[in-house]
């Protein structure tokens, strides 16, 4: 029997089932809940109802059942219509970074691979809910096909490494502004490991444990600490380092933006500062700071609400800042638009050349060569203004 929670296993009559809290409710460890099985079915909860009996309040955010039911899903259809906004808005910044060949560059190439995990991340969400919401099999005591469960796990493959891909950014961002010189190839393919490698190792030890600890329903409800642990732990870490890495780039970002003369204004250096300190909370995910670290029973509604909701319309923002708004994008776009103005209106397209065709805006070529032939110090200058071209 599936109670909503937890799932009681088919027991004879006479006898009774001791199962421990669900670990993601119950704030304190070794509490258990019981129930009988008689000839009339199963008796009530013993030695109470769930928020007496495992030591959680669920009047804590004020709502009763129904109005749960309609936060819920309210949620859905806010988080729902996050992705599916970020998963558009991607998709065509995706589109735009691979065909302009002079975008291809090494930060582009590690925005590309953000973009991709922000997308699996979308369409993992969609598979999980269409499985868990929409299948008869979601009871969680049945037997649930392998599928169900290959969906779980690609949804928590999917989490994890978007956040790593946001790591990625901060490691690359922070390499570009201490190291004086680094082979950009040899990082990147180290960056994939990374962005890639790690999570998938922490996935398949999920999984192996999950299948002998906790074998049951579709994944989707996790009892085990260890297995809350095996997935929480190297998600806080990435949102801990990236954090600490945000707050060194900010203290370069000050000594950078100091004004030479003393005597000269700092209204425009600390514009410049808010403005980038502003852009990198979104490609940083320091936003997930506010409420990593706090208890796991502070206001669950709250949480909820800023981890979902808010948290599925970061794709959108990250594709918004760092494509439709990136200066060497919009440099591109144009001057393809005014290529193309110029062929129709010829009518001569394929033995037409722009003469200017090379020189109109800054792009990532022009800008690895010639970060290659200048010193380390403007190099790494030029590829932080590069990132920093909202500013």
């Amino acid at each position: 029997m599936w109670d909503n929670l937890t799932c009681w296993p088919a027991t004879p009559r006479g006898q009774v089932v001791v199962l421990a809290c669900p670990f993601n409710l119950s704030p304190i460890q070794d509490r258990n809940v019981s129930r009988s099985c008689t000839e009339e079915g199963w008796t009530h909860l013993e030695p109470g109802p769930y928020p007496d009996a495992c030591g959680f309040d669920d009047k804590e955010s004020g709502l009763d059942e129904q109005q749960l039911k309609v936060f819920y899903s309210s949620v859905k259809m806010g988080y729902t219509t996050g992705y599916s906004l970020s998963l558009a808005t991607l998709l065509v910044a995706m589109t735009i970074l691979s065909l302009f060949r002079k975008l291809h560059c090494t930060r582009n190439y590690i925005h590309m691979h953000l973009f991709v995990s922000f997308i699996l991340r979308a369409v993992s969400v969609f598979i999980k809910d269409l499985i868990l919401f929409d299948h008869p099999e979601s009871d969680n005591c049945s037997e649930v096909s392998v599928g169900c469960k290959a969906a779980m796990v690609l949804f928590q493959y999917c989490v994890m490494a978007n956040f790593f891909w946001l790591l990625v950014e901060g490691l690359y961002l922070h390499t570009l502004l201490v190291v004086s010189f680094f082979s950009e190839r040899k990082y990147f393919w180290g960056y994939i490991l990374i962005g890639w490698g790690l999570p998938s190792i922490f996935i398949m030890a999920w999984t192996i444990i999950r299948i002998y600890l906790e074998d049951h329903g579709c994944w989707d409800i996790i009892n085990s600490p260890l297995l809350w642990w095996i997935l929480r732990a190297p998600i806080l870490t990435s949102i801990l380092v990236n954090f600490i890495l945000f707050i060194r780039i900010i203290r370069i970002l000050v000594q950078k933006l100091q004004p030479p003369d003393v005597g000269k204004s700092n209204s425009s250096s600390y514009s410049r500062l808010t403005k980038s300190t502003l852009l990198l909370i979104p490609l940083f995910g320091v936003h997930y700071t506010m409420f990593a670290f706090f208890p796991n029973n502070f206001k669950d509604d709250v949480k909820i609400v800023f981890e979902l909701v808010v948290g599925s319309f970061q794709g959108f923002v990250v594709a918004v800042l760092y494509c439709f708004l990136n200066g060497e994008v919009q440099a591109e776009l144009r001057r393809k638009w005014r290529r193309w103005n110029l062929k129709g209106i010829l009518g001569r397209g394929r033995n037409y050349q722009h003469p200017s065709g090379g020189s109109l805006g800054a792009t990532c070529s022009t800008q690895v060569s010639m970060l290659t032939r200048g010193s380390p110090s403007g190099r790494r200058s030029s590829s932080f203004q590069a990132e920093d071209s909202l500013v």
